[in-house]
């Protein structure tokens, strides 16, 4: 299983366009990672529906924020790697020095990624 780090916010202005976009940008890479045989994963698949569930009523407030990162910070601990993806983010680097100290293999290039079928 492999978790795609990018970004979701960053340099958004919060711009709910420019956001699905990244998400967009993540969830192709998932499909192109599934089609090579792997599992991908992506923490706002857990932390988004949970983030409603807890009545967050806008990107950044207080119950977002205690679930979105600490969610996917979670879910790194069941992954095998993370792939970095995508422009500048401290959420998305921080999954990634998260999982070089938990000794999962970071990608940085779809291209590093073996095909498994």
């Amino acid at each position: 299983m492999i978790l795609i780090a990018g970004p979701y916010r960053s340099g958004t202005n919060d711009d709910p366009g420019l956001i699905a976009a990244n998400v967009k940008a993540m969830t192709d890479m998932a499909l192109e990672l599934y089609n090579m045989g792997h599992m991908p994963v992506l923490g706002e698949w857990f932390a988004l529906p949970l983030i409603e569930a807890a009545g967050s009523k806008q990107t950044g407030d207080e119950i977002f924020n205690r679930i979105f990162h600490p969610s996917a910070v979670r879910l790194i601990n069941h992954c095998d790697a993370v792939l970095r993806i995508g422009g500048a983010s401290k959420g998305a680097d921080e999954m990634v020095n998260t999982g070089i100290a938990k000794g999962k293999v970071i990608f940085r290039s779809r291209s590093e990624i073996p095909k498994l079928n």
